[in-house]
């Protein structure tokens, strides 16, 4: 074999050589371009959906059995579907304090990641503005997510009281059970003492069920502040059977079952005293109060926010509202923090004859 025909097969092994690189190296490249598509559709998903794959615990600041668990858990079962990445949502009951201890965690403690929605009563946003030093939380930093419902509450007896009006309840002493000590059950019927005249004696320190259960056995004459659409959902034979006597109605006009039953601001004359009666019922406005912990990212509010509002709004939602005589009636995140702004920004002076009326200055 000559010198001079040993390049030329090398240079064949060669170009056999080459193709099988330039394979491989197209091969990986193409793997490489769909590597970093991929990343890249996998971090645009995770943007759009922060929620895909993680859990949102909804913590309930009652117990079992009331009208704010039940529509929580309402709530929960149906709000992850409007979620994008449709997390899984668990119920979490934290009673303790009628709600401070749920509301005080979610304001210092709860994680700040989007991963908690706190339900809790609507009378404990009034608690800072009456002086309250065990609630330890700002209501206006929190990032209200909605409300399913407005409150309106009555003052009401057993049914098997003599006592079935007001005019009657000016006459002697009457006992009822109340949760904290500037909850509506507590405030409503200091009130109707201060303005008119009644003669409630507030007992205090009860829980949600074992306040009805307290009516119901005989060991308080009634029940001020408790919810109408609460009774409705929780104790719907009260209300088929005639089990109560009402007395008197928050709101700003008669709810529809309830149109021979005066108005809280029917038995104020005073106009200074009804501006204050204004006050006081902001809570019932804000309702049923839905709230994320104080510097939650926007983006992560905004998300869960728009979620709430869909959710009312969905068939399935409503349909089993309305078999569980649940009533709706929403507020919507932003409506929320106006509400609690408008009523943090009261004059003093209104605040302190509040105060007077409730008895805040207990605190």
């Amino acid at each position: 074999m000559s010198s001079e025909t040993q390049p030329s097969r090398r240079c064949k092994s060669a170009w056999r050589i080459e193709p099988r690189i330039n394979s491989f190296m197209k091969r990986s490249m193409a793997a490489l371009v769909a590597f970093a598509i991929g990343s890249s559709a996998a971090a645009a998903q995770s943007a759009s959906a922060p929620f895909a794959g993680k859990q949102i615990r909804m913590v309930i600041a009652a117990g079992a059995g009331g009208g704010y668990d039940t529509y929580a858990r309402y709530l929960a079962r149906h709000l992850g579907r409007h979620i994008a990445g449709s997390p899984t949502i668990i119920s979490q009951n934290m009673p303790g304090a009628a709600g401070m201890t749920a509301t005080n965690w979610a304001y210092a403690v709860a994680p700040k990641d989007g991963s908690v929605i706190l339900a809790t009563y609507n009378s404990l946003l009034a608690e800072p503005l009456y002086g309250n030093s065990t609630a330890r939380f700002d209501p206006r930093k929190f990032e209200s997510v909605g409300s399913i419902s407005k409150q309106q509450n009555i003052c009401a007896t057993w049914h098997t009281s003599p006592i079935k009006t007001v005019a009657q309840a000016r006459t002697r002493e009457l006992t009822v059970a109340a949760t904290g000590a500037t909850s509506d059950s507590a405030t409503l019927p200091k009130i109707l003492n201060a303005v008119a005249g009644t003669r409630f004696k507030v007992i205090a320190g009860y829980g949600t069920t074992e306040q009805r259960l307290a009516v119901e056995r005989g060991e308080v004459d009634g029940v001020c502040g408790l919810s109408w659409s609460t009774l409705k959902a929780s104790n719907p034979d009260w209300i088929q059977n005639s089990r109560l006597n009402v007395l008197a109605q928050t709101g700003a006009k008669p709810q529809a079952d309830l149109r021979d039953v005066p108005l809280l601001t029917d038995l104020v004359p005073d106009g200074q005293d009804r501006k204050v009666i204004e006050l006081l019922s902001f809570s019932q406005e804000v309702g049923r109060p839905f709230l994320m912990p104080p510097d939650t990212p926007p983006e992560l509010v905004t998300t869960i926010r728009r979620a709430f509002d869909a959710t009312l709004k969905d068939s399935a939602f409503l349909a089993e509202a309305e078999k569980a005589l649940l009533e709706v009636d929403p507020v919507s995140g932003e409506d929320m923090n106006e509400l609690i702004r408008r009523a943090y920004a009261t004059p003093q002076a209104l605040v302190r004859r509040a105060m007077d009326l409730i008895g805040a200055s207990a605190h």
